[in-house]
C-alpha cells in the first residue's frame, strides 16, 4: 500500500515562494509519475504539474508554468513542488498522488495524500 504526505503549506504573501514536499512510503515502481493536484473551495480540482519516477521528465499545468517547478529525490522518496510568484489565485488545497503512467486527469492517479493548505493574500 502506498501513503503519501504532503507537508509546506502556509499563508504567504503575493509574489513570496513557497515548497512544497510529499513524503512517499511503499512500493514505487519505476514507470510511476507522481502528480500535483490543487482544489479551491467551489472548483474543480486542477492539474498543476506531474514528474516521471525514472527519467524526471515533467508537465505542468497552463496557470503554473514558467512558476512552478517539480522534482523528485529517489533515495529519498520525495518529490517537491517549488512555487514561485505565488498569486492569490493559486489559493487552494494542493495535494500529491500518484499515477500508474503518465497523466493530467486526477482520475488517472490511485493513490492520494490528504492535501496541504496554501494560502496567498494579496
Amino acid at each position: 500500500q502506498v501513503q503519501l504526505v504532503e507537508s509546506g503549506g502556509g499563508l504567504v504573501q503575493a509574489g513570496d515562494s513557497l515548497r512544497l514536499s510529499c513524503a512517499i512510503s511503499g512500493p514505487i515502481i519505476a514507470s510511476n509519475w507522481v502528480g500535483w493536484f490543487r482544489q479551491a473551495p467551489g472548483k474543480e480540482r486542477e492539474f498543476v504539474s506531474t514528474i516521471g519516477w525514472r527519467l524526471g521528465r515533467t508537465d505542468y499545468g497552463d496557470s503554473v508554468r514558467g512558476r512552478f517547478t517539480t522534482s523528485r529525490d529517489n533515495a529519498k522518496t520525495l518529490v517537491y513542488l517549488q512555487m514561485n510568484s505565488l498569486k492569490p489565485e493559486d489559493t487552494a488545497v494542493y495535494y500529491c498522488a500518484i499515477a500508474r503512467a503518465y497523466g493530467r486527469d486526477w482520475a488517472d492517479y490511485k493513490y492520494w495524500g490528504q492535501g496541504t493548505q496554501v494560502t496567498v493574500s494579496s
